[in-house]
């Protein structure tokens, strides 16, 4: 047997040596653009090598892989390499026909692998005319039609001509949601991206109707409702029906199901590891027994694991959770194994036509040496897609050159970035309109600049801002910025303008708390007329002030957008570096949202600020403190607190407490209407230069209601308030109406 073994091995090293063949010199022939020099690079030719077939299959794929080759023929005869090319044709010239935007011809050029000066593959020519009619279907355009011809020049180089018909844009003429959906329209309006078209939404993207639009939807409907608890929710099919004027009924089936109470958690540890690392995570598992389930519940208790898994250093660690149910509760747990001690060979990224790939790779959690897990990849593919500068990001990972290496293969597809909106309103408190243009992805480095214009009756502001989010990959977000503001109040007797300027930075200092440091510089240009204060013309004239600004952040919110639960703390503080006034800021604020049922979020809000003059400073007006309607519902704004002759100059402190919640099936469906109720109360109170001004302290509060209406004429908000308690020189407001959109 031992013989018969040995002669088999015997004979397969001989045959797999028969067949190799040395070779001693290369002969390359049809190549006309590409150098012989090259193509021994490209194809990884060597000399004096033995050559078996796998070898010469390599090189063939080699050359393959470069796209320069329609076809390739290779032999190896009397140790001579012979390779034989034809070459594919070039594209002399990209030629588009039928559309008119210079910026959708651009952005076609980036999304397509035909590009000028390169090869013609006539197998690609399909997938970059599907990638057209996406790029049309994502800004409205679902009908449109491609069409492909070929000018020949020579034997070599040709014309292609691309004729583009987008067709007629698709508009959301309406937007229903039917089936056991538990949760009234007007929420789910707010989670959706899609928009019903009106008139006043004359620049909005979402009112065309696309499949991505429509896709989006889906994981934002189903994202909220598991966020409350509706584990199994199924949005059993969204059509979209084409009306008579060619545009889009969007319907929206959701059967919510059940809602689940988590019932039990636990961790499952494999014996490798000491179970006693992971023992703190009973503490954080009492927190969240008896609540209802959520999908950002276990994404925060999956944070914490890694967190111990990172303090303890431990590798090769993966992680899953299984949830049962039973009934009307959900049990969860948490398996902690060890994983196959893999390696990232090389991390590949492909698709990112405008953006630079030092910005996807520095969103990733693993780089070539790390240890291979599928957690810190799937982490990081989470990370690349929470930049919103692509609409879809793909990894798939192949076998390393070893047995204990991988390949990770990431795929994105890039989308555009640049956004423009406005809004207009108007209301008791008069007119307002605001202008945001802003580019998510500039110059494809990943960093956002954005720019704000807002007039109303009495001012004029713009701004211009700039935001590196990840500084120098650093983690930390850079942000720059520069503002003017004018203000005229001729009813008060003065205007002024200021201008600012800074530079902060913020990153996240432990888990869930979050630091910002920076620098400002103001200038403010105070102009006093004739029937201004007394007190208000000493403080007239020019004042600049550098300050220093710092703040922290704690962030326990189960989501950023309509948050059910969870709070947010806020505290910061400026101080003077130099100022002509010094002075020194303080705010601190506290929100805390609950879930009651489906239908009814409670929110409580505490808002503390300060702002005190240092040495014998007073605080100029531009800096002194006021409540905002919002802060303080069934008073004019900035009519509460000290008065100077006839006007209300603003405190050195304000404190407001906002107690608020919504009222479920109030008012019919049909009615497009919202109600919720509240309780305000507030303070604005403090003069420092001048003692013999009443200060103004007293708590005002008021009671009411708030009413969102989604009108035809487009949304409307009313405030009906009834004052409690206030002041005398106070200007109470006990309707206030306001007309307002994005458009």
């Amino acid at each position: 047997m031992n013989k018969l073994i040995y002669l088999i091995v015997t004979i397969l090293f001989f045959s797999s040596n028969l067949f190799a063949e040395k070779v001693s010199s290369v002969k390359i022939s049809g190549n006309q653009r590409v150098s012989d020099e090259t193509i021994k690079i490209y194809g990884e030719i060597e000399i004096n090598k033995n050559y078996e077939e796998s070898d010469i299959n390599k090189v063939l794929n080699n050359l393959y892989s470069t796209d320069f080759f329609e076809d390739i023929k290779i032999r190896l005869e009397n140790n001579v390499l012979y390779v034989n090319l034809k070459e594919y044709p070039v594209i002399s010239q990209l030629i588009f026909l039928g559309e008119d935007s210079k910026k959708i011809r651009d952005q076609i050029k980036k999304v397509i692998s035909s590009k000028e000066k390169r090869s013609f593959i006539k197998s690609k020519l399909s997938k970059d005319i599907e990638l057209i009619r996406k790029l049309y279907s994502s800004i409205g355009y679902n009908n449109s039609k491609i069409e492909t011809k070929i000018k020949r020049i020579d034997e070599n180089n040709l014309d292609l001509i691309i004729e583009l018909d987008k067709g007629n844009i698709t508009k959301i003429s309406s937007i229903k949601f039917i089936g056991d959906k538990k949760i009234r329209d007007k929420r789910l309006r707010d989670v959706i991206a899609s928009e019903e078209d009106n008139f006043w939404k004359v620049i909005s993207s979402n009112t065309k109707f696309s499949q991505n639009l429509v896709d989006l939807d889906i994981r934002l409907l189903t994202n909220y409702y598991k966020s409350i608890g509706y584990y199994n929710v199924e949005i059993n099919s969204s059509s979209g029906e084409i009306n008579k004027e060619g545009n889009i009924d969007l319907v929206y089936s959701i059967d919510a199901g059940k809602r689940f109470i988590i019932s039990k958690i636990s961790t499952n540890v494999d014996s490798v590891f000491d179970e006693e690392i992971f023992f703190p995570l009973k503490n954080r598992y009492n927190k969240f027994i008896g609540q209802y389930y959520s999908p950002f519940t276990i994404t925060r208790l999956l944070e914490n694991i890694d967190e111990l898994i990172l303090n303890n250093n431990l590798q090769f660690v993966e992680h899953n959770v299984e949830e049962k149910l039973i009934n009307d509760t959900i049990e969860i747990k948490f398996n902690i194994y060890e994983s196959d001690k893999v390696l990232v060979e090389r991390i590949n990224i492909s698709g990112n036509n405008v953006t630079n790939e030092s910005v996807i790779r520095g969103e990733l959690l693993l780089d070539e040496g790390d240890p291979f897990t599928e957690l810190n990849l799937k982490k990081s593919i989470a990370k690349i897609k929470s930049r919103r500068i692509f609409s879809d990001v793909n990894s798939k990972v192949s076998d390393g050159s070893q047995k204990n290496l991988k390949i990770i293969n990431i795929e994105v597809e890039e989308q555009p970035t640049g956004e423009i909106s406005a809004g207009a309103g108007i209301g008791t408190n008069g007119g307002q309109f605001a202008l945001n243009v802003s580019e998510n992805n500039w110059l494809g480095r990943g960093q956002k600049l954005d720019f704000a214009i807002s007039v109303s009756e009495e001012s004029l502001s713009g701004r211009i801002n700039f935001t590196d989010p990840n500084y120098n990959f650093f983690g930390n977000s850079l942000n720059y910025y520069a503002s003017n503001t004018k203000n005229d109040k001729p009813n008060q007797g003065y205007e002024n303008t200021i201008v600012s300027s800074g530079i902060n930075t913020s990153f996240e200092q432990y888990k869930d708390l979050f630091a910002t440091l920076g620098v400002s510089f103001t200038y403010d240009d105070l102009t006093t007329k004739d029937n201004a204060s007394d007190s208000l013309k000493k403080q007239s004239g020019q004042f600049t002030d550098i300050t220093g600004n710092y703040g922290f952040k704690y962030d326990t919110r189960n989501q950023v957008f309509m948050p059910t639960s969870g709070s947010v703390i806020d505290f910061s503080q400026s101080l003077p570096l130099y100022a002509d006034k010094s002075f020194i800021s303080n705010q601190f604020s506290l929100s805390n949202y609950k879930l009651f049922t489906e239908n009814v979020i409670g929110s409580s809000k505490l808002f503390l600020t300060a702002v005190n003059g240092l040495g014998d400073d007073d605080v100029r007006l531009s800096k002194r403190k006021n409540l905002s309607s919002k802060r303080l519902r069934g008073f004019e704004r900035g009519k509460i607190g000290p008065v100077d002759g006839s006007d209300h100059i603003g405190g050195n402190y304000a404190a407001a407490l906002n107690l608020e919640a919504n009222l479920p099936n109030l008012l019919p469906e049909a009615t497009k209407t919202e109600v919720g109720i509240f309780l305000d109360f507030g303070n604005v109170w403090g003069v420092d230069y001048n003692s013999t001004i009443d200060n103004g302290s007293k708590i005002r509060s008021s009671t009411g209601a708030a009413v969102n209406w989604l009108s035809p004429i487009g949304p409307m908000s009313f405030i009906f308030a009834t004052n409690l308690s206030k002041s005398d020189t106070d200007v109470t407001e006990s309707f206030n109406f306001n007309l307002g959109t994005t458009f």
